[in-house]
């Protein structure tokens, strides 16, 4: 039977935060979704859909998996109440650098970069400033060309909106990347990376609490990288520096799942992955899935 795979990031009251911009999920919203779900499918745990990959178990026609990937703060204070309201269960996704060592995840800081200026234009200009001050010495191409191959429409976001994202994230090379991006956060958002991500993680604590009310706590990788900058030595540690995260939180680490950062997977990574005793792979790729038929390693969602 299908079974559909739904994923949440930020889950919060938009209008009353601090960023009222920050691509979301309403917390209202959140719980008219959840109503949704209660009256129209099955909510399932984690270890259903492991055992119906496996071939042990089958799910219900309207099954539904709910998951959460990041390990943010408001997982644990938002959005678990009203799982548990519910008797509803989800499977979340946290990164080993965010969660134990206090590391603001590049990709957060892009997020937040975006969420702080709302004007594009203004990011953009200073993208075209750091780019034209460092052509001779990084050996970066020009800001047309950048602009040529990135500033293009594209599912959820206009041209600007992606050439921002994908300078940030990925078209750059990750040593200049790292510049650019620390000094927009500090400029646009705050001067102390540490005492944001205090606030925006959850502790290894608030994720054993959420074990022990039912949930599910997966791995996400230790640093939120692209797999395409990973070599083979690499990819290993992100694979098993989050098995022995999950054995420190008491979570399983036997038929575990992994979700990948940005959705991103090559055979090599699946099958360490597979070797760690990996079980599923969650992508972000959009559609239903069929345990019946569908690469457990590379599930939609």
């Amino acid at each position: 039977m299908p079974l559909t795979i739904v994923t949440y990031h930020f889950v919060r009251d938009l209008k009353n935060s601090r960023y009222p911009a920050l691509r979301g999920r309403d917390l209202a919203e959140f719980k008219q979704q959840l109503d949704y779900f209660d009256n129209h499918y099955k909510v399932v745990d984690t270890a259903d859909v492991v055992a119906a990959f496996k071939g042990e178990g089958e799910l219900s026609a309207n099954a539904i998996w709910l998951t959460f990937d990041d390990g943010y703060l408001e997982h644990f204070t938002n959005v678990m109440p009203q799982l548990l309201a519910r008797k509803m269960h989800g499977a979340f996704f946290a990164t080993v650098n965010g969660t134990v060592h206090g590391e603001l995840l590049d990709v957060n800081k892009a997020h937040f970069i975006r969420a702080a200026e709302t004007d594009p234009n203004v990011i953009i200009d200073e993208i075209r400033a750091f780019i034209d001050a460092r052509q001779d010495t990084d050996g970066l191409q020009p800001f047309d060309a950048y602009w040529r191959e990135y500033a293009k429409p594209v599912r959820f976001d206009n041209a600007e909106i992606w050439f921002i994202k994908s300078v940030l994230q990925h078209a750059l090379p990750p040593a200049v990347r790292k510049v650019l991006i620390d000094g927009l956060f500090e400029k646009i958002v705050s001067i102390d990376q540490r005492d944001f991500a205090g606030e925006l993680y959850a502790s290894p604590d608030q994720l054993r609490t959420m074990i022990e009310c039912g949930m599910y706590i997966g791995g996400h990788g230790a640093k939120h990288l692209r797999l395409r900058e990973l070599d083979r030595v690499e990819k290993e540690f992100e694979v098993t520096a989050s098995l022995e995260f999950l054995r420190t939180l008491g979570a399983p680490t036997t038929d575990w799942v992994m979700c990948y950062p940005y959705g991103e997977s090559d055979g090599t990574y699946r099958a360490l992955l597979k070797q760690n005793g990996g079980a599923l792979g969650l992508t972000i790729q959009a559609g239903l899935v069929d345990p019946a038929v569908d690469d457990p390693l590379l599930l939609s969602r």
